[in-house]
């Protein structure tokens, strides 16, 4: 089966700095720019020129200092936007304009107050103005799975014709459901065939909570570029999660015949700097970045994990820069508790590891958290 290469868009620095309360510094753009191409994304999209002078001199500090990625930068289709992200993206070696407008019913009359053929024409209109001044354009029709399939098929073949070489058809609002989404996609790609001779991306937000699964029903249906952020942040509920979205075509390979070109040992050092910028922390039950995505405190499964670690974990937490844990609970067996003991280098006779095994229960049930320090008054010497 031959393996398809995927395209990993990373929007953290556009899309997820829009969440509420983050603003990223320059150089704290540029930071995690070098660190987005240590771990191999292919394009970065750095901000959103026209929006604030910060955001300008962000991507161009991206520009600046990522060494091959592409970066790009979010344009409306209005000429000043288009000139200030050419701008931006001047010292960038290789560059992206990232243009979109809606294509949405309800977008175009109640946001935009455009006819559909004005749409069209000022989609078309951008992508000439830019199409010799960048070395890339994407073309997004933002709300596209809220648009009539017949319409968004006319504005990716005239997206296309103006100079377009990839168009992006986002899940703007997360409404989709995983079939309904790979559904549409084939739609409009049998309603486009030109689509087939360009990039197709997929961009999906977490109003439902299956962007992640949005995005990877995208792949199915041939899309070859997926757009995503590092720890899933981003507007309103978030985007699919790239760690997520790598990891899942990684670990069932076999359904999609994909590959990303992502370092994953890089995944951890990745989510750890994203929360340090941004200041919104990982909640422990997030998927591969969260504290306890490794964490098995379940005495059943602690067994398990001690004889074979394949008998609860898909995936290897140390390809990822992570670690996994055996945390002592309410809820852990002899065995986990044994072995903790025997790392601390306590030895203890049969009948001495069961009095301070019942004495671990006790005070489990009674407290959160409890070390063996907890357990023995004295340390028993070894």
């Amino acid at each position: 089966m031959l393996t398809r290469r995927i395209t990993i868009f990373d929007t953290t620095l556009r899309d997820g700095e829009q969440s509420p309360g983050i603003a990223l510094q320059p150089h704290e753009k540029a930071e995690l720019a070098e660190q987005l191409e240590r771990l191999g994304v292919d394009v970065i999209e750095a901000g959103f020129a026209i929006s604030s002078p910060g955001d300008f001199e962000g991507i161009r500090a991206v520009a600046q200092t990522v060494e091959s990625t592409t970066v790009a930068s979010l344009a409306r289709t209005h000429q000043e936007d288009v000139d200030a992200a050419v701008e931006a993206l001047a010292d960038s070696r290789r560059s992206r304009l990232h243009i979109v407008i809606a294509t949405s019913p309800i977008h175009m009359e109640r946001k935009l107050q455009l006819e559909p053929e004005e749409v069209l024409e000022q989609a078309r209109a951008a992508i000439e103005l830019a199409r010799d001044r960048v070395d890339e354009i994407e073309f997004s029709a933002e709300d596209a799975t809220r648009s009539d399939p017949r319409f968004l098929a006319r504005v990716c073949r005239e997206a296309i014709r103006a100079g377009a070489t990839t168009i992006n058809l986002p899940d703007t609002v997360g409404y989709c459901l995983p079939g309904e989404y790979e559904a549409f996609l084939r739609e409009v790609r049998r309603r486009c065939p030109d689509l087939g001779r360009v990039t197709l991306s997929v961009h999906c937000h977490n109003d439902l909570g299956l962007a992640t699964a949005n995005t990877l029903a995208g792949v199915a249906a041939g899309a070859g570029q997926v757009e995503c952020t590092v720890n899933g942040i981003g507007e309103r509920a978030g985007n699919a999660a790239l760690e997520e979205v790598v990891m899942a075509l990684r670990v069932r390979s076999g359904e999609f015949a994909a590959e990303t070109g992502i370092d994953v040992a890089e995944i951890g050092a990745t989510s750890t700097l994203v929360t340090r910028l941004t200041g919104y922390a990982v909640q422990r039950n997030k998927a591969i970045v969260g504290a306890n995505a490794f964490a098995h405190e379940a005495g059943i499964h602690q067994d398990g994990m001690l004889k074979d670690v394949s008998t609860y974990q898909i995936m290897d937490p140390e390809e990822l820069g992570l670690t996994m844990t055996l945390p002592l609970g309410k809820h852990s067996g002899r065995h986990a508790f044994s072995q903790a003991c025997a790392e601390a280098g306590i030895d203890l006779a049969a009948d001495e590891l069961q009095a301070a095994f019942s004495r671990f229960k006790r005070l489990a049930d009674e407290r959160k958290a409890v070390t063996l320090y907890d357990v023995f008054e004295e340390v028993p010497a070894t």
